[in-house]
Formats: structure tokens, sequence, C-alpha cells
């Protein structure tokens, strides 16, 4: 009884799709050393042939490469699964050829006798012009694709992933699909490498095929003549024919294998398989299948040709090019009708207040040539951009903004699109549909053909390029984008840009609700009790103002509520609230390590911004002379840390830096301006630079 529980224990941890694989290889390597028999051999022949169709059917019918990707492994077990046979196949026929035609199984006989109608001659001939075609054409021209696309493909990587991170980085994409796609750019690189190795294994099949059949034909003469008193031409007859059957079975489905290898290094990655894109794009033209069918036509009547045969196949791809003709003709009419039906003219009515439109707060507008972008009937990708980038968004900065209302504008030139906000165009920029944007982040190897321009985002130097330049873009160090990438991008910037103009009431109070339901007793003390709406959102928008996100709005609304009772004034509780977000704020700027290289203030320098300050107000009460001078050195000291590599700081006293921030904002629109009480405990402050020193 335990033994039997025992059995069935070790019987349900056993994984029999695990051992397939193991068993199979063992299966195929004792083949070579052990003898077996006629019925075995017939069997493991016709299992050879099955899985070349198979693998060709499988490669025909994938859509990229990687859904292959087994397939280097498959061309290593079934080289060895022929090299086995012929073997197992070349034991058998020395041993038993002196005996029949069938001594080495039904198969070889049939390949044998039938293929090549018992004439060995023939048969040889037929062998070395297969064996030719698959070791000269067919696996030589496959394994010098894999060899080329393997290089192209690992030059390509360190490309491809700054183009992933450039997406991540911009919102289109999360950490999953990120993580994805360099996995998958991964798999391209392994894929190829070791297709270029597994296509040597082919190449030296077809060469062992070669040199097995001769060796045979030596062998069984020698074994015929010497062993079994053969004559030499029955000898030669017998275990030729024998060994012509044995290289066939082996050298027909090396051929197949070796097309699907061709296959699957050649085609282009597609939504179509190969027959989809064949018909598509072969026979898709129905001005070439006229044009063709009108040149076989010409030349069946030439006479002395076979007239019949030209005749009938030009018929043929007229009728199907006439028919491919009419199609198109039917559409426009069809769409004509439709449209003359949409023509007919309405009652009108009177006005009412539904005429009267609000004006969107984010609105794109595009050119009739990138409607296919943005058309969810054809399933428009920057659609989908356009939403992951509101979900990044609203994850990153602590609010969701407004939805992006799309419409097309025929005023527009045709490939461009308008940024606006509130009705007021804010940005623009040309895009491509089909093409690529190969943007230059300051260190390519090498210049690409296509039309010069700028990255509409960030200014950057870029080419339009078609989609063959794709791969050598990437290869000389380009950050390559698709249209739709280019477009959402370029939203993705303007939307961070603007976080305080997309801030309104509607969107505090939708704050304020969601917070609600997490925490009612910490909103219902503040608002309105305490504080007005509108002041909280001066607040939030003043944080905005200086890219300080407010998803810690647990923190902001605790300190809001605490101060409320003393001020009402936004720019204090404004100070009050960034005092308590410090940490967060240096961390933004300073995510690793507890050094903070910063620019501060020459003494006298503060000292004087100190008496402008009581004195004016504002920034109006700095001297013309020391607010130039001020400007000028800031800008150039803010320029000196990035090219040091450090964010552009400037460390002031908090009674300042409202004050500065808002003088150099519009200067120096990289600098980000601390005050002292801001930097937590923990952080060792360095100065790097003293700003009025030299005056």
């Amino acid at each position: 009884m335990n033994d039997s529980l025992a059995l069935q224990n070790f019987l349900g941890r056993l994984n029999i799709r695990q051992m397939l694989a193991p068993l199979l290889i063992v299966m195929i390597l004792s083949m070579m050393v052990l003898p077996l028999p006629t019925f075995a051999l017939d069997v493991f022949f016709t299992f050879n042939i099955a899985i070349s169709i198979m693998v060709l059917l499988v490669a025909m019918y994938t859509m990229k490469p990687l859904d292959f990707a087994i397939f280097p492994t498959v061309l290593l077990v079934t080289t060895l699964l022929r090299l086995s046979l012929n073997v197992a196949s070349t034991r058998v026929v020395l041993l038993q050829g002196h005996t029949g035609p069938d001594a080495a199984g039904k198969v070889i006989e049939a390949f044998g006798h039938f293929l090549v109608g018992g004439n060995y001659a023939v048969g040889i001939v037929v062998f070395i012009i297969l064996t030719l075609i698959n070791f000269i054409v067919i696996t030589k021209g496959a394994g010098r694709i894999a060899e080329v696309s393997a290089r192209f493909t690992l030059d390509a990587m360190p490309g491809k992933q700054m183009a992933i991170d450039a997406d991540l980085n911009a919102g289109l994409i999360g950490e999953d699909e990120a993580r994805q796609r360099r996995s998958t750019v991964a798999l391209e690189a392994d894929f190829y490498g070791s297709m270029d190795g597994a296509s040597k294994f082919v190449r030296g099949d077809a060469v062992a095929g070669i040199l097995i059949l001769f060796i045979n034909i030596i062998g069984g003469l020698v074994v015929g003549v010497l062993q079994h008193d053969m004559s030499p031409g029955d000898a030669a007859k017998v275990y030729t024919l024998l060994t012509i059957g044995d290289g066939l079975v082996a050298q027909i489905p090396a051929l197949i294998i070796s097309t699907a290898a061709g296959l699957v290094v050649t085609r282009v990655a597609t939504e179509q398989d190969i027959g989809q894109q064949l018909a598509a794009q072969l026979f898709g033209n129905p001005m070439v299948l006229g044009l063709t069918a009108g040149i076989l036509g010409i030349l069946g009547l030439i006479p002395g040709m076979p007239n019949l045969v030209f005749l009938m196949l030009a018929a043929v791809l007229g009728f199907v090019a006439w028919k491919k003709f009419n199609r198109p003709a039917a559409t426009v009419k069809q769409t004509a009708a439709a449209q003359q039906a949409a023509a007919q003219p309405v009652e009108s009515v009177e006005a009412s207040w539904s005429d009267v439109v609000p004006v969107d707060v984010l609105g794109l507008e595009v050119g009739y040539r990138l409607i296919p972008l943005v058309d969810h009937g054809q399933d428009g990708e920057l659609l989908k951009r356009i939403r992951g980038l509101r979900k990044k968004f609203a994850q990153e900065i602590g609010f969701l903004p407004a939805s992006v209302h799309i419409r097309d504008n025929l005023e527009l030139r045709p490939n461009v699109y308008r940024l606006t906000l509130k009705g007021v165009p804010i940005g623009e920029g040309e895009a491509f549909p089909g093409q690529y944007l190969a943007i230059d982040p300051g260190r390519v190897s090498g210049q690409l053909v296509g039309a010069p321009t700028k990255d509409p985002a960030f200014g950057l130097p870029a080419v339009w390029i078609d989609a063959t330049l794709r791969e050598q873009a990437h290869v000389f160090g380009y950050t390559v984008v698709d249209a739709s990438t280019v477009v959402a991008t370029h939203l993705n910037h303007v939307i961070l840009s603007h976080a305080t103009e997309l801030l309104g009431r509607q969107e505090t109070q939708a704050l304020l609700d969601h917070l609600a339901s997490e925490s009612p007793k910490l909103v219902e003390d503040l608002v309105p009790k305490l504080l007005p709406l509108g002041v909280l959102q001066r607040v939030l928008q003043n944080l905005l103002e200086e890219s300080v996100n407010i998803r810690d709005m647990r923190t902001i609304i605790e300190i809001l509520a605490e101060q409320a009772p003393r001020t009402q004034d936004p720019l204090e509780l404004t100070t009050q609230v960034r005092i308590a977000l410090g940490r967060a704020i240096v961390q933004q700027i300073y995510s690793t390590g507890n050094e903070m290289q910063v620019m501060t203030l020459e003494p006298g320098l503060e000292r004087i911004l100190a008496q402008a300050l009581q004195g004016g107000g504002d920034a109006g009460g700095i001297e013309p002379g020391l607010a130039d001078t001020l400007l000028r050195e800031t800008a150039a000291a803010a320029q000196h840390q990035e090219n040091l590599g450090l964010p552009a700081v400037l460390l002031v006293p908090g009674n300042l830096r409202w004050l500065l921030s808002r003088f150099l904002r519009r200067a120096v629109p990289q600098l980000k301006v601390i005050a002292n009480v801001e930097v937590p405990d923990s952080k060792i402050i360095k100065v790097t630079t003293l700003i009025g020193a030299s005056k």
C-alpha cells in the first residue's frame, strides 16, 4: 500500500511536458549506436518529414520572428534527427542491403525507386541538385541574413533602449510595458544571434549528406563484392539505389527546414502572415495585373509560342485586374450617394443657449493627414497614448487634468497639429504618419537622409526618415519615435508646463472630494470653515508654478488647517506648506546622496535684496543695474552647474525665496530657488558658486 502511494506521488510530481525534450534528445542520440528494425526506420523517417512540414507551416503563419523563438533549437534538434537516421539507415543498408531493395524499409525503397524511377544515375543527379540548392542557395542566403540581422540588432539595442526610456519618461507607457519592451529587444538580439549559429548546423548537414552519399556507395560496393560475392554491377545498382533513397528521404526534409529558416529571417514583422502579405502586396495592384496580362497576351500571339497556356493565363490575370479596377468605382459611387443624402437641406431652427459652446480647456487640432492617428474607427494610436499620458500626469502631479478635446481643422496644413489651452494656441508642430522622427540626443555617429527639423517638444535637432531607415538610425544612436509619439510627447510637455492653469476650481473641488472619501473629517474642518476654496486653489497653483507636485494632499491640508486661523494670505500659506514639504521638494531635485551642491548669494547682496523687499515689496524695488547684474550672474552660474551635471539650485533665506523665484524664473527657467528652512537636517550643503561675490 505504501509502495503504491509512493509510486503515485512520484508520478504526480513528474511533469510529462518537461520530460519530452530530454527523452527526445536521448532517443535521437541512441539511434546512432543502437540498431533499429526497418519498421522503426519507416516510422522515424515519416516523423522527420512530418516535423519539417509542420516547421514550414508555422514559419509561414507567424506574424513576427519572436513568435517562433524556439526555431534555432528546432534547427539543431531536426539536424541531429536527420544525422541519427542517416547513421541508423547506413548500418541497415550495409548489413542487409544484399537481401533486396526493401532491406532498409519501405520509405527508403519508395524514395529510391518511385521518385527517381529506379535509375541510380538519375537519383545521384537529383540528390546532388537538391543538396546544392539547399547548401549554396537557401542555407547560405538565410545564414547571411541571420548574420547581418544579428549584427544590426545588437548595434541598434542602445537606440531602442533610449526610445523606450523616452516613452516611459514622457508618460506614454508604464513600467510594465517598458519592462516588456526591453525584454523584447533583448530577445530579438538573442534570437538573431542564435539563428546565425543555428544556420551553421544546416550548412554542415548539407555537406555531411554529400559525404555520406559517396561513403555509403563505396562502402556498399566493398561489402557487396567482398562479403556477399555480388558482381560489381549488381552491387552498384542495389547499394546505390538504397543510398539514394536514404539520402533523398533525409535531404528533402532538410530542404524544407532550410526554406522555413529563410522565411523566418527574411520577412518583415507586420500584423499579417506571409500569405496575406503576398495577396496584398504582390496581387493587390490592378495596374500591375493588367500590364502583366497584356504582356502575356502579346507573347501568346507570337507564332511558335505555347499560345494556349500564355493566352489562358493572360485571361485569368486580366479578369482579376478588371474585378479590382471595378471595386473602387463601386465604392466611390456608394460614398457619393451617401454624401448626397447627407447634403439634403435641413430646416433652420431658432438660436438657443445650446449654441453657446464652452471653450475647451485642452484642445488638439489636426490637419487632415493626421486624422487616422485620432480616429476611433481606425484604432488611432494617439488616442491610447493620450489616455496613458493623463493617467501618468495624475500619478506624478497629483490631480487629473481636463480631457483633451480633439478635432480636425482644415485651415491647418495637412501634416500640422496645434495644441490649445482655453482656446488659445500654445504649441504647434508637424507629424508624418508612416515616417519616424530621429532625434539627435547629442552623440550620434552618422547622418541620416531625410527632412531636417526640430523636436517640437524640446527643440532638439531631428530628421524625419522613412521606415526603412529606422534600424540604421538606432545604430547611429538616434532616438527614434513614430508620429503619434511625437504629438503625445509634445502634448505631455505642454501639460506639464501649464499645470498651474489646468488646476481650476472644478479640479480643486474634485481633488477635495477624492481626499474626503478617505479622510472626510480632515477636509470638512478646512473648507469652507477655515479657508475658502479659492485660497486653497491659489496655494496649490503656487506650488505647481514652481514644479512642486501636490500628491501629498494630506500634509498640505493639515498645514493649511493649522495656519488658516492665523493668516489667509496665499503666499504666506504657500511658504508654510513648502516648509512642510521640504523633504519631498529636495528629494525631487537630489534623488540620490545626502550632499546638496548649490548656489547661494553673497551676504552683502542678501542684505541689499532684503532692504529692497522691505522698501518696494517686490522685484520692482531692486535698482535696475543691480537687477541686470543679478540676472546675468545667476544665468551664468546656472549654466555652469548644468555643465558640471548638477541641478541649478539657488539656496536663499526664507524671506527672499518668493521674490527671487518670481524675478529669476523667466530669465533662468531651469533654476530652482529653495529656502534654507526647506532643507532637511540630514542633507549636507556644499556651496559651489557665490553669486554677487565679484561686486
